[in-house]
């Protein structure tokens, strides 16, 4: 059997299509580019038996990745993260069929472990020496990390306000790191700059067609662990939001292979009051979003004032008959806590905005009591100390507790 059923890139807006044996970053028209697969040929290689003894990583899925050879493969051992039932938050929420997602046990800390993994394995068979993106933190130190693995360099500029752990794995993997005194979209500039000036690869959210692919592992794991049947909701924190657009691809690829059957579950894109640009779309039933101006938040790696593939949100949003929601900071921390304390799970602020989505979704009657419903917890909260300030009582030796 193939390593790998890729067929072409194309264009989700004007169809046109690319090779994939040549660096592409997007379009002539300025859409970022999608990955297609020989799914005919595939449908009749491959059945969800074969997957039961394969390793515990995304590369299971391996011929539904745009790697050809094995030999480019670079891994840490990504993927296959936990499918947890929460059932006192559950209860606490009147949604005892809650489950998480727990992306905060890859290697790098988060979600972005996957995308890294796909995208350096590519951009290594490729040819690509050198990469150049900006970040908010946990995407720059996935890439930064996976390059190294990959004898690749990489530059990383990121907002000077960014974690301060996300910094140090960059740091710490040799990587070019640069701070910059403004938000992701002013380190975006720069880096278009030095793509521009140098000739690096550029490895911006969406500008090179392969990191959506790790990300869409999710999905085909999610489908897989539930035994191929599907959730009925799934919520998302939304930044850039190719997490949600790759489980939505995802999804439809495993319809197409017939492994799984009935409605697509609703996908909610879950967004920050100070950061809300797709749902003010969707509010408005718009196809794109607008610049968000002055935003902010604690979720900061949701702090994304205008996405490149916002148009491909949408359309995920919509064709599921899902919604977009935005959440304070204060109740995403008050939901971080509540997760902790009932379920001894300490989630990203990103992840406790999906929490908090899902109990303000249960509130309004848009989540119903039965449902199988699945929030994604995109990192591990030990990666934000800063979100959480606690004031602990000072013992002095030979002091007694009392109670």
């Amino acid at each position: 059997m193939k390593h790998s059923y890729v067929s072409h890139l194309f264009c989700p807006k004007c169809d046109t299509r690319y090779t994939i044996e040549d660096k592409h970053q997007l379009c002539t028209c300025g859409s970022p580019l999608l990955v297609a697969y020989d799914m005919e040929s595939l449908a009749g290689a491959l059945n969800p038996a074969m997957l039961r003894d394969r390793e515990p990583s995304l590369w299971r899925y391996r011929e539904l990745l745009p790697v050809l050879h094995p030999e480019h493969v670079v891994t840490l051992g990504e993927g296959l993260t936990p499918l947890l039932p929460m059932p006192n938050i559950g209860a606490d929420m009147q949604i005892p069929g809650l489950l998480m997602k727990d992306e905060g046990l890859l290697p790098t800390g988060s979600f972005k472990a996957r995308g890294a993994a796909v995208g350096i394995s590519k951009a290594k068979e490729l040819g690509v020496t050198e990469l150049a993106m900006p970040t908010n933190g946990n995407a720059g130190a996935a890439w930064a990390l996976y390059a190294a693995r990959a004898k690749m360099k990489s530059t990383v500029i990121m907002p000077i306000d960014a974690p301060l752990i996300t910094r140090n794995e960059c740091a710490i993997s040799g990587s070019n790191l640069y701070l910059v005194n403004g938000l992701i979209s002013d380190a975006g500039r720069i880096v278009a700059d030095l793509v521009q000036s140098y000739g690096l690869y550029d490895a911006s959210t969406l500008k090179e067609p392969y990191r959506i692919e790790g990300k869409k592992t999710m999905g085909l794991e999610i489908a897989e662990q539930l035994g191929w049947k599907l959730p009925d909701v799934i919520l998302y924190p939304t930044g850039g939001g190719v997490g949600l657009i790759g489980i939505y691809k995802a999804l439809k690829e495993l319809q197409t292979l017939g492994w799984v059957q009935g409605k697509l579950p609703r996908l909610v894109a879950v967004q920050a009051e100070g950061c809300a640009p797709i749902v003010k779309a969707w509010d408005n039933q718009e196809k794109e979003s607008q610049f968000w101006t002055a935003s902010k938040t604690v979720a900061f790696g949701i702090n994304v004032p205008k996405a490149l593939g916002d148009f491909l949100v949408l359309e995920a949003v919509y064709a599921t008959g899902g919604c977009a929601v935005s959440i304070s900071d204060e109740e995403l921390l008050q939901e971080q806590q509540r997760v902790a304390e009932l379920e001894g799970a300490f989630v990203c602020p990103e992840g406790a905005a999906t929490f908090a989505a899902a109990r303000k979704l249960k509130q309004t009657g848009w989540i119903g009591e039965n449902e199988c419903v699945i929030a994604l917890n995109t990192g591990a909260g030990i990666k934000y100390p800063d979100t959480v300030n606690v004031q602990v009582p000072v013992l002095q030796p030979g002091e007694w507790i009392t109670r």
